[in-house]
């Protein structure tokens, strides 16, 4: 496979890494030879130094041959001209760009097939949202992620001291609880794992679970962990991702958002029903406490400056907010706020970067999301027809090495499975991995 990617910020950076990491033949178009050294440095890739919507480097490219083509740069004009150029003159089979402004992405004659043949179009801000709202709506986790349509979520949470499971086997739990669960992967600390039915959980360790959503709460509080329900949010910054979120989450709670533009507070006020707009500093200690930050069932901080966002939430924290959400871009970011406390921290970098991974996986990948800082995947795959593990039991232990079955989706049933279940034609995995492990996974499915 043959990949070209337009944009060497750090959505195509990571991307790029990924693809180097399984051998894809990449090629990064960008303008900026600082990026790309830094690229170069780093990864074994072919780099351009060129704008991203110049034809010949296109054609130095190599893309008469190329099977994708990603634009992710910052410009949605630029990431929608290199789309076109890839269709008008390299007939590039599969283009994918990233696309912020709303009047652009929701304009599907523009995107379709028979203009610009963008598919998909991804929004950065409106994916961060989301993800931010499932956090909401899961008030113990750190990290949620939906599949099928949102039937089951791999929860990513904290296991706190007066857990039932702190100091236990794994392979204790599901007899100690009498409820079916199996954790896919433990971080602790930087290190990201596998695990297998030996391993004891610790106090601290962020475990990820596929729970059946109607069976979340109830896990939760066999897990002990605590269940307060999100009414009161605040949210820092009245961008698009504050606007998204307000927009999906005011009718479900009482919505306070601080926003310090003038002009961007009076569009707030008029495209958004209930929530209350003030004019300040969302990181004033004073205001936070003036508007009752301690009564405060989460606190977002979702400006357009990282550093800002880090500061401000554990100003938050410190003040009495009950759970904490910091949005972050700069990748490297991402430890450093988790380390310093901050319960979830979340960068729209990092997720644009795993919804595009699921377009290059082998097999039938319906999604994929990288999670514990891209050391992990959690992968959703149909079963093919003829595929090598139809009709085997999971005893048998064909699953490679640091990977391991988190769920089977058959028909309407959920079943989180134990060695007796067999897999079946068209039934659809969740599937836990580390990077070393995901060629092996895709090989059992192809």
């Amino acid at each position: 496979m043959r990949v070209i990617i337009v944009g060497a910020g750090e959505v195509g950076y990571q991307i790029a890494k990924f693809l180097t990491y399984e051998g894809v033949d990449v090629v990064i178009i960008d303008r900026d030879g600082s990026k790309l050294r830094r690229i170069s440095e780093e990864l074994d890739i072919a780099t351009i130094e060129a704008e991203g919507s110049d034809p010949s480097a296109f054609k130095e490219a190599g893309a008469d041959n190329a099977d994708l083509l990603l634009a992710v740069t910052n410009s949605d004009e630029t990431n929608m001209i290199a789309c076109l150029l890839g269709k008008a003159m390299f007939n590039i089979k599969r283009k994918i760009a990233r696309i912020r402004n709303p009047d652009y992405f929701f304009n599907k004659e523009l995107l379709g097939k028979t203009n610009l043949d963008i598919d998909p179009a991804i929004n950065p801000e409106l994916e961060a949202a989301e993800a931010v709202a499932r956090l909401i709506e899961n008030p113990f986790a750190s990290e949620v992620i939906g599949f099928e349509q949102g039937k089951i979520m791999v929860i990513g949470f904290k296991i706190p001291k007066e857990s039932p499971v702190n100091g236990k086997k794994l392979k204790s739990i599901r007899a100690l609880l009498d409820k079916d669960l199996i954790i896919g992967v433990i971080e602790r600390d930087e290190n990201v794992k596998i695990p297998t039915g030996d391993d004891i959980l610790q106090e601290g360790d962020i475990v990820y679970m596929p729970i059946p959503k109607e069976q979340i709460q109830e896990v939760a509080q066999s897990l002990g962990v605590q269940w307060n329900p999100s009414r009161k949010i605040m949210i820092l910054g009245g961008g698009r991702i504050g606007y998204y979120i307000a927009s999906k989450m005011e009718n479900k709670g009482d919505i306070k958002i601080i926003e310090k533009n003038s002009e961007r507070c009076k569009f707030l006020s008029k495209h958004l029903g209930k929530t209350l707009v003030l004019h300040g500093d969302g990181a004033d200690k004073q205001l936070l406490i003036e508007e009752n930050i301690s009564n405060m069932d989460t606190y977002i901080a979702c400006s357009s400056n990282d550093e800002l966002n880090i500061m401000a939430s554990l100003l938050a924290k410190k003040l009495g907010a009950k759970k904490v959400i910091s949005l972050v871009n700069r990748t490297d970011y991402v430890p450093l706020a988790h380390n310093l406390g901050i319960q979830s921290v979340l960068s729209p970098r990092l997720i644009t970067a795993s919804i595009i991974l699921r377009y290059l996986r082998r097999g039938e990948v319906i999604s994929l999301t990288a999670i514990a800082e891209n050391k992990a995947e959690i992968m959703e795959i149909e079963v093919p027809k003829n595929a090598s593990i139809s009709g085997r039991t999971l005893k048998e232990g064909f699953f490679p090495k640091n990977s391991i079955l988190g769920a089977i989706i058959r028909g309407d049933r959920i079943i989180i499975p134990s060695g007796q279940d067999i897999i079946r034609e068209k039934d659809k995995l969740i599937i836990f991995t580390l990077k070393d492990s995901i060629k092996e996974v895709e090989k059992l499915l192809t």
